[in-house]
């Protein structure tokens, strides 16, 4: 099949892409491993990255070969020859074919256009985003794991375990007594603090988001859980206060697969914004509105 629109969403824990025909439909989809630009820096992370795009271009081929591409990456700054070069060559396109922007640009206008609202999202990290009707981009949050990034998953997992922690350091076999930590060592291991440990420092940043599942699951058997997510839910209502303080009142949709987590999350964001602000919270798919980007270029 030709004609089509290549659409990619790569964040921390997935990459899915999309094809696209001229009309708008969706005639593929799939998806493969993680990637982040964010792993530019370090001579491993550049050849899991050329690796995966080749992965995917091998499974886009044998749907259909795609005239364009619209990807959007997490941690994505700006600088994207490189990674233009390695989508665009297994996929047979020139560089000029593939743009490249950040995966939440591409989050955004698959709820928005340009101008309309806010979009809060909530994924490994979190962001709270608005493009203005020039197509300027503005940010609140969005600063990476290691600084804040405030209901994402990453965040939401080294909270449980922080909290973890610090209660065996008061009273060791403590853990014992808290079915979040129960399922949080259930999923890293075991209770050794090695192993806590390794799977902090030693993973990606979307493996370490997967734990924040542990805390959504006991979140109804652990008080402790529950907080964990309405503060999240606190966090996200931050980044909507945030722009709308800068910007003024529009409405706000709520995205990401860990703002999907639990209803304490959504729901504690909800209370912490003004009663006139509207809050959406969306399943969209931001490979597809991506895919359709790039279909309707040619």
């Amino acid at each position: 099949m030709s004609g089509l629109g290549l659409g990619i969403d790569a964040g921390g824990t997935r990459t899915r892409w999309a094809l696209a025909a001229a009309d708008g439909s969706i005639v593929a989809e799939g998806e493969v491993g993680g990637l982040s630009a964010l792993q530019m820096g370090s001579a491993a992370g550049r050849a899991s990255v050329q690796a995966s795009f080749a992965a995917l271009a091998a499974t886009v081929l044998a749907h259909g070969r795609p005239r364009a591409v619209r990807a959007g990456l997490t941690g994505f700054g700006g600088d994207g020859a490189q990674l233009q070069q390695w989508l665009a060559g297994p996929l047979g396109l020139s560089d000029e074919k593939v743009v490249l922007c950040s995966d939440i640009e591409i989050a955004y206008l698959a709820s928005f256009a340009p101008g309309e609202g806010y979009l809060v999202y909530a994924g490994t990290g979190s962001i709270g985003a608005w493009i203005d009707a020039d197509g300027v981009f503005h940010r609140a949050g969005g600063r990476g794991v290691m600084l804040d990034d405030g209901g994402g998953g990453f965040w939401i997992a080294r909270e449980a375990l922080r909290h973890i922690w610090r209660n065996e350091d008061e009273e060791p076999g403590r853990w014992r007594a808290s079915p979040m930590a129960q399922a949080v060592f259930a999923q890293i291991g075991g209770d050794d603090w090695a192993l806590s440990r390794q799977f902090m420092y030693g993973q990606e940043r979307g493996e370490v988001g997967r734990l924040a599942l542990a805390v959504a699951a006991s979140a109804g058997a652990d008080p402790v859980a529950a907080a964990i997510l309405a503060e999240a839910g606190r966090e996200l209502a931050r980044l909507a206060l945030a722009l709308t303080a800068r910007f003024g009142a529009r409405p706000v949709v709520l995205a990401g697969r860990a703002a999907a987590l639990h209803p304490l999350i959504v729901n504690t964001m909800r209370a912490g914004l003004p009663d006139a602000i509207s809050l959406t919270q969306t399943t969209a798919r931001a490979h597809h509105a991506a895919a359709r980007i790039s279909a309707s270029w040619t």
